[in-house]
């Protein structure tokens, strides 16, 4: 499974700095005065209004005075690898350095010698099951996909994945993403194959497919993707979308118009996503030390201050590192003892499904 074409690091000085990450609690002298010279970090689909990424960015930006170059906001993880492989001879700026994507991304990438292998200072305590052995690829936040609901459009809210057939809801129904690339959109289309019952990976997806052409031919699906500006215009006053970002859209909106995040009764699906290092990467220097910023507590409860646990949750909680008005902003605890968290195993099964039968399934072409 493993390339190893791209697994030596591209400069001296990025050898020598990874040889030092593991001794050091914060990034070494030699990977900032590295990082520094390189002057510039290119991300790529990391909207500001996702997982506190604004203001993770700035503080960034403030600590270490690095520019950020910020590619395509919006942009699916699949295009993020897309973008990795367009730009392999590229060192200008539509290049990235970094990715975030989801979970299942991980192991794919690392599979086609796209991304190297980094581990940060915080290292241990990110859990076993959430990064790759080898450090290519681990964990930095999750949430749960909801509902996010515009309140003033719409009046009963949907409280379970069925529900989205009702015909109270025609026209109203959009994914935050496109199903054939979109993580989110994705594992939003499992989480209701898994609603109807089914355990099997591959039988779920297939059942979630099912539900989505039911959504779409009862006139309730809307083939755009779903965003704070088409709820607060109520053109999709319902978007399934990660719980954190409806409660950041909630936020931003300031009650005009009011939305409601509801986690499903049933099939409520957490989503990993992962950070890695394009083994391409123009500044992989920079991309270093941005792992190891978006790592160290204060990188992660920037995650958890935009709603998003982060993958150091635990370990922060056990060293009472996490301020209570951070717990209190967010949704009871109660609303994700259901949630099942895929397997990479289950997860690529769903994908490939869902990916490659969404056309002749639901038909419906989201853009």
């Amino acid at each position: 499974m493993l390339k190893n074409a791209h697994r030596l690091l591209s400069l001296t000085t990025a050898a020598v700095v990874a040889s030092t990450s593991f001794a050091f609690a914060e990034p070494s002298a030699e990977l900032i005065a590295a990082a520094k010279k390189e002057g510039s970090l290119t991300t790529i689909a990391l909207p500001h209004s996702w997982c506190g990424y604004g203001d993770i960015i700035a503080g960034f930006k403030a600590k270490y005075g690095i520019e950020v170059n910020e590619l395509n906001p919006d942009a699916s993880s699949g295009d993020e690898i897309e973008a990795i492989k367009a730009n392999k001879g590229n060192t200008g700026p539509q290049a990235p350095d970094v990715i975030d994507v989801g979970l299942s991304f991980g192991p794919s990438s690392k599979a086609e010698g796209l991304i190297q292998p980094y581990k940060v200072s915080t290292w241990d305590s990110i859990p076993d099951d959430a990064k790759d052995a080898e450090g290519y690829w681990y964990g930095d936040y999750y949430g749960v996909l909801s509902f996010i609901v515009n309140t003033d459009i719409v009046k009963e809210l949907p409280k379970d994945w069925k529900d989205l057939t009702k015909s109270d809801y025609a026209n109203a129904v959009a994914l935050a993403g496109d199903p054939r690339g979109s993580n989110q959109a994705v594992q939003a289309v499992y989480a209701a194959g898994l609603a109807a019952g089914e355990t099997d990976a591959t039988k779920a997806g297939e059942a979630g497919l099912a539900l989505f052409s039911e959504i779409n031919k009862a006139g309730n699906f809307v083939p755009v993707i779903g965003k704070s500006a088409s709820l607060a215009q109520g053109s999709t006053p319902i978007v399934i979308a990660w719980d954190y970002n409806g409660l950041s859209w909630r936020d931003t909106l300031k009650g005009n118009p009011p939305l409601e995040v509801v986690v499903p009764e049933s099939g409520v699906v957490a989503g990993v996503y992962v950070q890695a290092i394009s083994a391409f990467a123009p500044h992989p220097n920079a991309a270093k030390l941005w792992m190891e910023y978006i790592y160290s507590d204060e990188g992660q409860l920037g995650y958890l201050k935009g709603y998003c646990h982060p993958i150091r949750f635990n370990d922060l909680a056990k060293n009472n590192k996490i301020p209570k008005e951070m717990l209190d902003a967010l949704p009871p605890a109660a609303a994700y003892e259901k949630a099942k968290f895929p397997t990479l195993d289950e997860q690529a099964a769903g994908k490939t499904a869902i990916t490659t039968k969404w056309d002749s399934v639901v038909g419906a072409n989201v853009q």
